[in-house]
């Protein structure tokens, strides 16, 4: 494995997807892209342009989301593990999927944040559409502290392994 593709959003969630990344990377000697899908600029999608104080609060955000993707990135490196950080705009699914193809990435880590019993059935929009486009294996890491709440019958609420679905290309 060379290149692993981990997506992050700076939620919790995102904690274990690169803690995950760090620990496969270790293991293979495989680079880590840590890849930011940030919400695209509404003046480029159709969008009237809205007051200034939108704009100027969209561009502040994206600074500050480039800045912690930077923080990570500069963590793994400390820790010994070759890693990137790139904040790409666009929608979340075909702009990880497009990285992917990009980087020839060998694995995509998302994180999952469905809630109960029902969201776990339909895995969460953002993981399923990566699962069912990636051409190279995906490993989805649920979100930290989901525990009996998301229980269904028969069903510990956990993951004993931390992934809650992976797939392998072509399956």
């Amino acid at each position: 494995m060379k290149q692993i593709l981990a997506a992050v959003d700076f939620s919790e969630t995102s904690e274990a997807v690169v803690k995950l990344a760090e620990e496969l990377a270790s293991a293979s000697g495989a680079d880590v892209m840590l890849l930011h899908a940030a919400a695209p600029n509404p003046d480029f999608v159709g969008f009237e342009a809205g007051p200034q104080h939108v704009r100027d609060d969209r561009a502040h955000r994206l600074q500050e989301e480039r800045r912690a993707l930077r923080r990570l990135s500069d963590g793994l490196r400390r820790r010994g593990t070759e890693a990137q950080g790139r904040v790409v705009e666009g929608a979340t699914v075909e702009t990880v999927l497009h990285e992917a193809e990009r980087l020839e990435a060998d694995m995509i880590i998302v994180g999952s944040h469905g809630r109960g019993v029902i969201a776990r059935a339909l895995l969460g929009s953002i993981s399923r559409g990566v699962l069912e486009g990636a051409t190279c294996p995906v490993v989805v890491v649920p979100s930290p502290g989901r525990g009996d709440a998301d229980s269904g019958p028969g069903d510990q609420g956990r993951d004993p392994d931390g992934i809650a679905a992976t797939r392998r290309a072509g399956t």
